[in-house]
C-alpha cells in the first residue's frame, strides 16, 4: 500500500519533528528522499539516521523562503536523481504572539515561514511534475488554518488559513497533468516545536481536552503523508485532511 519505489521525494523542514519522521517514513518505503532543513546538524544527523535503509537520502541546508536558494535545491535534485515526483512542504514556524504584540517584522516573518515557502517549491516542482505526467504535492498545513491556533499567533493562523486556499486552487490548476495537491491538517502533535512553546503542564491539560486524550505522534502524520503520495491516492486531491485527535470536527 505504501510502496515508493523508484519515487523521490523533497521534504521541507526534515531535520526535526515531523518533517524527519515523514522523510524516515518515505525512504522506508523505498523513495529517494531530499531533507532540506535550516539547520545543518539537525538535518545532517536526521540524514544519517535515514540512510540505513537502502534508499538513497541526501540533505541540502538552506532557506526555502529564497527564491535563488529553492531552485538551486531543486536543480541539485534534477543532477543528483533526474526527478522530483513528491513535494512535502513541512516547513514552517510559529510565535505564540498575543496580536497587539506583533511586529510587522514578526508578522512578516511567520507568513513567509509558512506560506511563501509553500509557494516557492511549489512553483518550482510543478514544471517538472508536468512533463512527467504525474506528482504529488502534500502541504503541512494545521488546525489552526480551519479554527484558530491553539498556540500560535494570529499570523500563524492566518497563514496556515492561506495554505489552505493556495492547495485548493493548485490542485484545481495541476489536476490534468496528473499531479494531486493535498493538505494536512495537524493538531497538537508532540514535537520538539511544541514542547519548546508551551509548558509541560499546559501540554498536559490539552491531551486532557482532545477525546483522544494525547497528543498526536509524528509518524501518524507521516504514515498519512505517504499514502498520499502514493498511487492509491490518485482520485484525492484539493483535500484538508484533518488528523488531530478528535479537537475539530467539521
Amino acid at each position: 500500500m505504501g510502496n515508493l519505489t523508484g519515487k523521490v521525494a523533497i521534504v521541507t523542514g526534515a531535520g526535526r519533528g515531523m518533517g524527519q519522521a515523514i522523510a524516515h517514513t518515505m525512504a522506508k518505503n523505498g523513495a529517494s528522499v531530499v531533507l532540506n532543513d535550516l539547520d545543518e546538524e539537525t538535518v545532517t544527523m536526521a540524514t544519517s539516521d535515514i540512510s540505513k535503509f537502502n534508499s538513497e537520502v541526501i540533505s541540502d541546508v538552506g532557506n526555502v523562503s529564497n527564491t535563488t536558494y529553492v531552485n538551486e535545491m531543486i536543480s541539485r535534485t534534477l543532477s543528483r536523481f533526474n526527478s522530483v515526483d513528491i513535494l512535502v512542504n513541512n516547513a514552517g514556524v510559529l510565535r505564540p504572539t498575543p496580536i497587539i504584540d506583533i511586529t510587522e517584522e514578526e508578522w512578516d516573518f511567520v507568513v513567509t515561514g509558512n506560506l511563501k515557502t509553500t509557494f516557492l517549491c511549489s512553483k518550482s516542482v510543478i514544471p517538472i511534475m508536468q512533463k512527467r505526467g504525474w506528482g504529488r504535492i502534500i502541504n503541512i498545513s494545521s488546525s489552526a488554518g480551519k479554527n484558530i491556533s491553539t498556540i500560535g499567533g494570529a499570523h500563524y493562523t492566518a497563514a496556515k488559513a492561506a495554505v489552505l486556499g493556495f492547495t485548493r486552487h493548485m490542485a484545481k490548476e495541476v489536476a490534468e497533468f496528473g499531479i494531486t495537491v493535498n493538505a494536512l491538517c495537524p493538531g497538537l502533535i508532540d514535537t520538539e516545536m511544541v514542547r519548546s512553546t508551551i509548558t509541560p503542564q499546559r501540554t498536559t491539560e490539552y491531551a486532557d481536552s482532545f477525546p483522544i486524550q494525547r497528543l498526536g505522534k509524528p509518524k501518524e502524520i507521516a504514515d498519512l503523508v505517504n499514502f498520499l503520495s502514493t498511487e492509491q491516492a490518485a482520485y484525492i486531491t484539493g483535500a484538508s485532511i484533518d488528523i488531530n485527535g478528535g479537537d475539530l470536527m467539521i
